[in-house]
């Protein structure tokens, strides 16, 4: 048997070439709401050829209901940010699919692109079990179950997903950390107290602004309950920008998995010294995989949707100067090698 190190090392090498050949097309089934979970979207290789396909504002080249092939064995789960689905997230699923893994989105109930009527602690508390419902799916279904080893799976999760991927990580945070934060820091971190709601514009109403976000939180956040959920499945975790100020950073000081950060430090939506750098800071064991000097909240976005306006234009397109297409192909080598070190690939 070829030890496992030798495998990881060959199929690193096989990463860093060209990946044409027979599994790469990426297929994609849609699956709708079931007693058990929500929708899903499961991207993978195949041998169909690739076709347009539209979605929204997305045009895109993919086989749709395409017969799965065998890659390596391996699941990567992925949790969208609030109010995205999952197009925003094609470039990162279609490296992974062409490095052999599948990869599975659920849709999080009420904080997606179709429905955005409960984000927020709601939302925090049910993504990690979404993800964990998303596994259970997969492994239920008779076109993938037989591809796919599910005592080692990895997850990635991006803003409100890299919320969902700490928690996944073995963090703990609460609801009334989330006030004490805001009520600490926030003229500094205001938009991730307040959301899209409004911005700080440096004018006379600014004071008014940041008494009334006080005011609200100090009404909605009293919860103290800490909320955890790991799942033994889960072997490797990347968070992309995450939502990170309200956990509990003793809970991540040692992480129950392999966890991988990723920082952008020109992110004016979550601040990275109030998120992923503190998590840095606090983890002894967590690795830095990326950190974008000149990236935006919307770097790992990709693609990123055309016709944005407003504030949420400002938060999420790319600052000037930022090489998109480069910053893009380099951040998913990084994911995709991550998760061919930290999981048992099979070859």
């Amino acid at each position: 048997m070829i030890p496992k190190a030798v495998r990881t090392l060959a199929f690193s090498l096989a990463l860093l070439g060209c990946h044409a050949g027979a599994l790469s097309a990426v297929g994609m089934v849609e699956w709708p709401s079931s007693e058990t979970a929500g929708p899903v979207t499961v991207f993978f290789p195949t041998k169909a050829p690739e076709q347009d396909a539209r979605r929204g504002e997305f045009l895109m080249r993919l086989a749709v209901d395409a017969a799965p092939v065998k890659g390596n064995g391996a699941l990567v789960v992925i949790s969208h940010g609030s109010t995205a689905a999952p197009w925003d997230y094609l470039d990162i699923a279609r490296a992974l699919v062409d490095a052999g893994f599948v990869v599975a989105m659920p849709e999080h109930y009420k904080d997606n692109d179709d429905d955005v009527g409960e984000p927020g602690p709601a939302s925090w508390i049910r993504r990690p079990l979404e993800v964990s419902k998303a596994i259970d799916a997969m492994a239920r279904s008779p076109l993938f179950a037989p591809l796919l080893q599910f005592d080692s799976v990895g997850m990635y999760g991006m803003s409100a997903g890299g919320h969902t991927a700490l928690s996944l990580a073995g963090g703990r945070w609460s609801p009334a950390r989330f006030k004490q934060h805001c009520q600490a820091h926030m003229a500094e971190d205001f938009q991730t107290c307040v959301g899209l709601i409004t911005r700080l514009t440096g004018g006379a109403l600014d004071g008014l602004k940041t008494t009334v976000a006080r005011w609200v939180i100090g009404l909605k956040f009293t919860d103290e309950t800490w909320y955890e959920h790991t799942d033994p499945r889960i072997k490797a975790v990347v968070a992309g920008v995450p939502l990170a100020a309200d956990f509990d950073l003793t809970s991540l000081r040692q992480p129950k998995v392999k966890l991988g950060i990723i920082s952008a430090q020109k992110d004016r939506w979550l601040i990275p010294k109030f998120h992923s750098e503190a998590v840095l800071g606090a983890c002894k064991s967590c690795e830095s995989l990326a950190d974008l000097e000149n990236g935006g909240h919307g770097a790992l976005l990709s693609p990123l949707r055309p016709n944005l306006s407003g504030l949420v234009s400002d938060l999420i397109s790319d600052p000037p100067g930022f090489n998109r297409a480069q910053t893009t192909r380099e951040v998913n080598e990084l994911i995709v090698k991550f998760f061919v070190r930290n999981l048992d690939i099979a070859r």
